[in-house]
């Protein structure tokens, strides 16, 4: 008789229960701490070894996919400038909640304080300008070597965008490869999740150990931060914009879009759910062909308003939880970086961890703090994949409004 396998979910949720049970049992100076720090390292190490890859592949296999619908044309540029405006509003709006909220200041961990000032003191504006040159690398592969993200993203930005004009066989070699490639590590980075339970189990078992049955209270403000800011996005930013600029009824696009959104909550995976999205978004809400299967695959790369947001209020928590107090300019340096390295992220679960710790360790943050993500990972990784999509949805609306189309949602179709 066949078993069938635990969902991973299910996996991590054990792991989690086992991990605070042993954790309070052992305390800070148990026999296992030492083993869960390493096994935790390991499972941090195999996060931070996907990051170059993942991003670079996932960037360019996106740009070749659209070479054949004319991704740098009038529509390219609308949509692009759509998916940057709706991530920045985001970003922005966990920002304020997690800033008015503080709920990292509540768990107080303990670490070397005064090393981690020093290394965020002098990230400030004046360092946005060395980002800015930083976006031309002078060594490419250095860039990859010391993980200079934005060197990459640019390059990776440039690269595909050039190999969309090559015509012929060199054209079908690149999009062949970069897809190849970019399916190898989405694969890869589904064998490492399969050990996030152990990963789970150690990471989270050492916080307990170490500060007790204190993290989960400020965990659960967090989760409350990340998915009120998530709610004010979807129910608010979006609808908006769908009202103002599309000219669209905001609650029949979104009962259109529920069938997708389901799928997206149910799978944490906005590139999973696509096929569902394009459905919705020709059936349901009226979108041509043309317009819904140029956006939509872009934004399946590129629009990830949740997990922008998401992005910069875990951020910004975990420098809380160190007592870190992080000045105008260092708080700006984390929007830039998480508008970023959004765009790079891969559209399956969990994902977001990679482009985390990048942001972690651009403004001199230790990359240890991951940790006390994992404990609401999973719930807010279905929350905002359901708000990437949705986001996704709303782009396609719009830029259809904006190319002209009658659409099933618009506000003169009542």
């Amino acid at each position: 008789m066949r078993m069938t396998r635990l969902a991973l979910h299910w996996q991590i949720l054990i792991a989690l229960l086992l991990a605070a049970l042993v954790g309070w049992w052992q305390g800070p100076d148990g026999a296992l701490v030492p083993v869960m720090d390493f096994i935790g390292t390991l499972f941090l190490n195999a996060l931070k070894m996907l990051i170059v890859p993942l991003i670079v592949s996932s960037i360019i296999a996106g740009l070749l996919g659209l070479s054949d619908k004319g991704a740098l044309g009038r529509l390219g540029i609308k949509t692009l400038g759509y998916y940057v405006c709706t991530s920045a509003v985001a970003i922005v709006t966990g920002l304020l909640l997690v800033n008015l909220i503080a709920a990292g200041e509540i768990l107080g961990l303990d670490a070397n304080t005064g090393a981690l000032v020093e290394s965020v003191k002098d990230r400030d504006t004046s360092d946005l300008w060395g980002l800015l040159l930083r976006l031309v690398p002078n060594n490419i592969v250095a860039a990859a070597a010391d993980g200079d993200m934005l060197g990459l993203i640019f390059f990776s930005l440039l690269f595909g965008g050039c190999a969309t004009l090559l015509g012929g066989r060199p054209g079908e070699v690149q999009r062949d490869f970069w897809q190849g490639f970019n399916e190898v590590m989405m694969r890869i980075t589904h064998l490492v999740m399969l050990t996030a339970p152990l990963g789970v189990f150690a990471l989270v078992g050492e916080v307990v150990a170490t500060t007790g049955w204190s993290a989960i209270r400020p965990l659960a403000w967090f989760a409350l931060c990340v998915v009120l800011a998530l709610g004010i996005h979807v129910g608010i930013s979006l609808p908006l914009i769908l009202r103002l600029v599309a000219r669209v009824r905001p609650w029949a696009h979104f009962q259109a879009m529920s069938p997708a959104m389901l799928t997206a909550f149910s799978t944490s995976s906005s590139s999973a759910t696509l096929p569902v999205t394009m459905d919705c978004v020709q059936q349901r809400a009226g979108v041509s062909r043309g317009t819904s299967g140029f956006v939509l695959p872009l934004g399946a790369t590129v629009n990830m308003d949740g997990t922008a947001l998401y992005e910069c209020v875990a951020a910004m928590f975990i420098a809380q939880a160190y007592g870190l107090e992080l000045s105008f300019g260092v708080q700006l340096l984390v929007v830039w970086m998480a508008l970023l390295t959004s765009i790079g992220v891969a559209g399956i679960p969990s994902a977001s961890l990679v482009a985390i710790a990048v942001i972690l360790g651009a403004v001199g943050l230790p990359l240890e703090g991951l940790g006390l993500l994992l404990v609401t990972d999973r719930v807010l990784d279905m929350c905002r994949t359901a708000v990437n999509v949705y986001s996704d949805s709303c782009g396609a609306v719009t830029i259809a409004r904006l190319e002209g189309e009658q659409t099933n949602v618009a506000l003169s179709d009542r």
